[in-house]
């Protein structure tokens, strides 16, 4: 079943794939939507792929990613040794489980867990922040219905608190897992979930709060020391024990180095467990995502399988089963690599481009800001006047320019704030942050200072004589339809018979 169908108006009535230079291989076209009957040489294929995806947007330019788009060459080439190993088999590739297992540690000692030994870290790599979501989810909702089922309380109706401003990821969690998301509505000037709303909501059916660390509306830290106080509170005088998850997809890998003093991660001891997503600022290509828990008593025992027949006993807890093991093995290469010291100057130096790109915004005189200073590597910026559709408009005008910056409206009880969101990625160095200022600087002299264009209609109309020739002769106007009504679907031609002074027979106005 395909869920997304992207076809371009030309592409309407065409079921073949125009071979370009590969036509020196392929002198028949080639189907677009079946399998082709015969095969072809590989320089054909590659060429084809090659030119066709030429169409796509420039990675290093669509500031409306967290996702990775630069690597360097020797990890780029591991990358490629590895992709054929399928990380699930654990007992056929042993050293690949180990390089999981030690990223696994890396990050749990990252976030403070409170672990005893070196080696006995909770948690798992995941296809991004997405599948690692589904699993915490997975472990709270289970966690939370094993406990009413020994108390003798109902159990069939979960739910999870969280803010308006959370992924869709969240939304998709409580619709395929059938738990309520019961969400703390946002207001002009904070955009993020408010503690002690959130805390207001929390009954004895919520299986746990999120808190996101770095919103992807305008990269700002949610309270989650706050969060936890609050609970505490709540939690002593009902005594339901909610716990907390920290969605630390974008900020994981940023508040470590960044803020270090910030407690949002296990040294509050109501965060249960913790995602982060490799694939943003841990600096991998896209599609590497990490869960991890406090102890083995947050993940229940029951949610673990235990497979052999890929020859020895292997635990498991992940939605997908084969995937290749190159973005665990980048991963690894990044935190060898990076070390904390390395990661430290790479996201001072991201942050470092996002306020010189605040600046120059500011210059202009024009924007007002809903990202914060303390927060991952991003800037948001409406326009003074509220104005939601010069906000689009300057996100079309920059797609002119190569610029990917998106335009949205935000959630609910504060969607008529419309903001431009730039992510500042590693590879979004100075001069590229000057270049984009420049383009700004044009685009917005394109769309406010420039006077408004006047639609000009050229039309050109035939004139046919119909008298003698010579001054005074009659004639008629030949004039199509269509060129004086554009929504007309079919040319017609109509006649008027019009005085025509001398022997003048085509005129343009």
């Amino acid at each position: 079943m395909v869920l997304s169908v992207v076809q371009p108006v030309e592409e309407q009535s065409s079921s073949i794939i125009d071979s370009v230079f590969a036509s020196r291989y392929v002198q028949d076209p080639l189907p677009r939507y079946r399998m082709p009957e015969r095969s072809i040489p590989k320089e054909a294929a590659y060429q084809i792929i090659h030119d066709e995806l030429l169409l796509d947007g420039n990675p290093r330019l669509n500031l409306a990613s967290f996702v990775t788009t630069w690597m360097e060459p020797e990890c780029d080439r591991l990358m490629v040794e590895t992709m054929n190993k399928n990380y699930v088999d654990m007992d056929e590739y042993p050293v690949t489980t180990e390089i999981q297992n030690r990223c696994v540690n890396m990050i749990a000692h990252l976030f403070n867990a409170p672990m005893v030994e070196t080696r006995n870290a909770v948690g798992v790599g995941t296809v991004g922040s997405s599948e690692a979501i589904m699993l915490a989810g997975l472990a709270f909702k289970r966690k939370w219905q094993n406990k009413r089922k020994a108390e003798g309380k109902p159990f069939d109706k979960p739910n999870i608190v969280t803010g308006a401003n959370v992924q869709v990821c969240w939304e998709k969690f409580a619709r395929y897992f059938e738990v309520e998301l019961k969400e703390v509505k946002l207001r002009e000037g904070y955009y993020v979930m408010d503690p002690v709303k959130a805390v207001e909501m929390v009954d004895e059916n919520t299986i746990c709060v999120a808190a996101i660390l770095g919103s992807t509306l305008n990269g700002e830290f949610e309270d989650v020391k706050l969060l936890n106080d609050l609970l505490t509170h709540k939690n002593k005088k009902t005594g339901w024990n909610t716990p907390i998850h920290v969605d630390a997809a974008s900020g994981g890998f940023v508040a470590p180095f960044l803020y270090p003093e910030l407690e949002w991660d296990f040294r509050l001891p109501l965060v249960k467990s913790i995602n982060v997503s490799g694939h943003k600022y841990g600096l991998v290509y896209a599609g590497v995502g990490w869960v991890i828990w406090r102890s083995k008593e947050d993940l229940p025992e029951d949610l673990i399988f235990h497979i052999n027949y890929l020859g020895a006993d292997q635990p498991t807890f992940t939605l997908n089963f084969s995937k290749g093991s190159s973005q665990i093995i980048a991963q690894y290469y990044q935190f060898l690599r990076m070390g904390f010291e390395g990661y430290k100057n790479v996201m001072r130096n991201c942050m470092e481009s996002a306020r010189l790109l605040r600046e120059g915004l500011e210059r202009t005189g024009r924007f007002t800001f809903v990202s914060k200073e303390k927060g991952i590597p991003l800037v948001a910026f409406a326009f003074k006047e509220m104005n939601s559709s010069l906000a689009f408009k300057l996100s079309k005008a920059l797609r002119h320019y190569g610029w990917i910056v998106p335009a949205y409206t935000m959630p609910a009880n504060a969607e008529h704030v419309t903001v431009l969101r730039v992510v500042v990625r590693e590879d979004l160095g100075r001069q590229l942050v000057e270049k984009l200022l420049s383009n700004v600087g044009n685009a917005l002299r394109e769309l406010i200072e420039a006077p408004p264009t006047v639609p000009r209609i050229t039309v050109t109309l035939k004139l046919r004589q119909t008298g003698s020739e010579g001054d005074g002769a009659e004639g008629s106007l030949v004039m199509p339809l269509t060129s004086m009504n554009w929504k007309q679907e079919e040319s017609d031609i109509i006649h008027k018979e019009v005085v025509v002074m001398g022997g003048k027979t085509k005129g343009v106005c």
